[in-house]
């Protein structure tokens, strides 16, 4: 099997970069824009919906996560790459801190699959998949 253009591996990890940086940014418009319009968000492996269409899924992810600050951290990528399709695993990490105190760290998998368009990557399908959830309650008010 012939090794992948080193060009899209890197130009796929550079979206899933902006992913990551965006989202927690709260850049909803830079971030819908990494999808595509019929993008599927699949977070019942988590406990989460299944969303269909990029304007459904950041909507809902808006929604949620507003007002929580976030912090997600993205490791090690599995890709293989065809022609212009991809797919990728990527080992994940979130930290969730909302007003009230409360925290949720996560640990767990991105399952993505890409499509080129126009020359450019776009996430196409996206399945959040956890191994473990802490949850951290608020500190005792004084």
């Amino acid at each position: 099997m012939p090794a992948p253009d080193f060009a899209d591996w890197l130009a796929i990890t550079e979206l899933k970069a902006r992913y990551c940086r965006l989202l927690d940014t709260k850049d909803w418009d830079g971030w819908a824009a990494l999808f595509t319009p019929d993008f599927l968000l699949d977070a019942t492996g988590s406990g989460g919906p299944r969303i269909e269409g990029r304007d459904a899924a950041v909507a809902s992810v808006r929604h949620s996560l507003e007002t929580v600050k976030t912090v997600h951290h993205v490791h090690m990528p599995e890709l293989t790459l065809s022609g212009d399709a991809a797919t990728g695993i990527w080992p994940m990490q979130d930290h969730l801190v909302w007003a009230d105190g409360r925290t949720m760290t996560g640990y767990g998998h991105y399952h993505d699959r890409y499509i080129r368009i126009d020359g450019a990557w776009r996430i196409a399908q996206s399945r959040l998949t956890r191994l473990h959830i802490a949850m951290q309650s608020p500190p005792p008010s004084a």
